[in-house]
């Protein structure tokens, strides 16, 4: 029974800590060369955590909404997050992914062995 408890005490705290991180949230993109930007909603998935696309805007693909674009993000402390993957829309590809969190700003990027490319995402709410 003690241990039984010291499990879901341990499962309630992961949870906890997960909905208190604060990159969970609403998040804008850059625009892209077409001038389109999606909206991004990172939430907790599993203990780590993962982006959404809930809306597209100027651009007229909305098959992406709905899509994951950020999976597997575990936070490292500090506003850093490392070990994730990210789906880069204008190119069809997957990326390692890295993202540094400063007041309502996100530098999210995409790698491919040392070089990466990324953007830096602004906070809707």
């Amino acid at each position: 029974m003690k241990r039984l408890f010291l499990i879901a005490a341990a499962t309630f705290g992961f949870g906890t800590a997960a909905l208190a991180d604060p990159v969970l949230g609403l998040w804008r993109s850059e625009p892209g060369e077409t001038g389109g930007y999606v909206h991004v909603r990172i939430a907790g998935c599993g203990g780590k955590v993962c982006g959404t696309i809930t809306e597209v805007k100027g651009n007229s693909n909305t098959s992406i909404v709905g899509r994951q674009i950020i999976w597997d993000m575990q936070a490292r402390g500090n506003g850093q997050y490392r070990g994730g993957k990210i789906w880069a829309p204008d190119q069809d590809k997957t990326y390692n992914s890295k993202m540094t969190m400063n007041g309502n700003s996100l530098k999210v990027e995409g790698c491919v062995t040392v070089f990466c490319r990324g953007q830096t995402w602004t906070r809707i709410n």
